[in-house]
């Protein structure tokens, strides 16, 4: 994989890896929380997982409590909260900083290589509209922002937090990326 792919990451069990145990396959990484308004999403991502997994598709959440501090809980509740209210089967980090001055070292890469993300205007709008201002591009947003992750290693999409897993932009991208050999 791609220089993204050998930064290390530690996952929900304490365990290390990277982006690089998932070689040849296709990565969606979404920044998630379980209290924020769109931790529904949860519902969607796991179905597009269950649906896509065996093409190539991998959805790999990673727990942030950057925005409002809507991922209090450990790594282990939120492994329970996930598993238990939205049946995710899909990989889980470990709790991670994706924005700011302590950003993990993979964020800061994938921001690097896409620093604008698809969709982007909406949700920003939305939180503004309850007094809150999310971060400004590049940096990732808030909750839920995608990267995709091509089978090359490559950043080949960036998806604002309001675009769901159903939505027609991300579906096509991923389909553009489990295409490529």
């Amino acid at each position: 994989m791609s220089e993204i792919g050998r930064i290390d990451l530690t996952m929900n069990d304490g365990s290390h890896g990277s982006l690089d145990d998932w070689r040849g396959k296709v990565v969606l990484l979404v920044n998630v929380a379980s209290k924020c308004g769109l931790t529904g999403q949860y519902e969607g991502l796991e179905a597009l997982y269950r649906a896509r997994k065996d093409d190539g598709l991998v959805v790999l959440g990673v727990p942030s409590n950057d925005f409002k501090e809507q991922e209090p809980g450990t790594d282990a509740e939120v492994l329970a909260f996930c598993q238990g209210t939205y049946g995710v089967t899909f990989p889980l980090a470990a709790k991670t900083p994706v924005s700011g001055a302590v950003r993990h070292p993979l964020y800061a890469a994938l921001i690097a290589a896409k620093p604008a993300a698809e969709g982007e205007g909406p949700w920003r709008e939305k939180l503004a509209g309850y007094g809150i201002t999310a971060n400004p591009a590049p940096e990732v947003q808030w909750n839920f922002e995608k990267f995709l992750i091509g089978r090359d290693g490559r950043v080949v999409g960036r998806f604002a937090p309001d675009v769901a897993a159903d939505d027609p932009r991300l579906t096509a991208a991923i389909d553009r990326a489990l295409a490529e050999a």
